[in-house]
């Protein structure tokens, strides 16, 4: 006998990312997408790729209270996406989140939101499989070089920098490291920044430019050598095997689950 379908809805529907996530779950013959939320549309049918629509809502709580979603789909911005998780919490849904920018303090929230209602819930920094290697292999790098610098390439729209994938792998490097990189400060900087930010040694510079995606290049340095680890996602439906691989799995999960790699067994 047939599973039944994971019914999924998704917030923040006219977004890029949503847009490309509602298509993405409607394809997908395991899942069910049952309604979206979009503040710039009002109630009514949102159409899709192919032929497909979807209910949207203005108000997630009323779309959340009119369809069954057993999980709920989030790519907006750090400062809606914990009023969302909320929300879904309460309407019996687990939020899958995509945002970046999420504080120390509101995954601790999630954490215990999700083990007070026993429902899953996935913050992933990138849906994108090789993004996730790339981290990956960056912190396997980290323990053999004492200097490492990140360039970070996103489109002109991103809203954040450095990115939450940038971040995340310095931080990475960092503890498969067990100490912070050696960091070369300029004795005179003629333009203020050119040496980008920092995460304990790590140098991090951000790129923002029409007709890029989401682009990463980790750069580590010692003597005679260089080794560089590179990923590109060079369109949007580069995340969405990563994405139905979180929609599926959280389901199966009563905590919180920070990172793709964990899904992946990559800890």
């Amino acid at each position: 006998m047939a599973e039944k379908p994971i019914h999924v809805a998704v917030t923040g529907a006219s977004g890029r990312m949503a847009q490309e996530t509602l298509n993405a779950v409607s394809r997908d013959q395991t899942l069910k997408l049952v309604g979206a939320s979009s503040r710039k549309h009002d109630d009514g049918i949102l159409p899709l790729s192919g032929g497909a629509t979807v209910p949207v809502f203005r108000d997630l709580s009323v779309l959340l209270g009119s369809v069954k979603a057993r999980v709920l789909v989030d790519f907006t911005v750090a400062s809606a996406a914990m009023d969302h998780a909320r929300t879904a919490f309460r309407h019996g849904a687990s939020p899958v989140i995509g945002t970046t920018g999420l504080s120390p303090d509101n995954l601790r929230e999630l954490e215990e939101l999700s083990r007070s209602t026993g429902l899953g819930a996935v913050v992933a920094p990138n849906f994108a499989l090789g993004a996730v290697l790339m981290i990956h292999l960056s912190s396997l790098a980290a323990r053999y070089f004492d200097y490492a610098e990140i360039i970070e390439l996103h489109h002109e729209g991103k809203l954040d920098a450095p990115s939450g994938t940038a971040l995340a792998t310095a931080q990475e490097m960092v503890r498969a490291r067990g100490r912070p990189f050696q960091y070369k400060a300029p004795q005179k900087e003629t333009v203020s920044g050119t040496r980008g930010g920092q995460v304990e040694g790590v140098a991090i510079h951000s790129i923002r430019l029409p007709g890029l995606v989401a682009h990463q290049e980790v750069i580590f340095g010692t003597t005679g050598q260089t080794l560089s680890i590179r990923h590109d996602s060079n369109s949007r439906e580069s995340f969405m095997p990563g994405l139905l691989l979180a929609i599926k799995e959280v389901v199966k999960r009563d905590h919180l689950v920070f990172g793709l790699n964990k899904l992946l067994g990559l800890e």
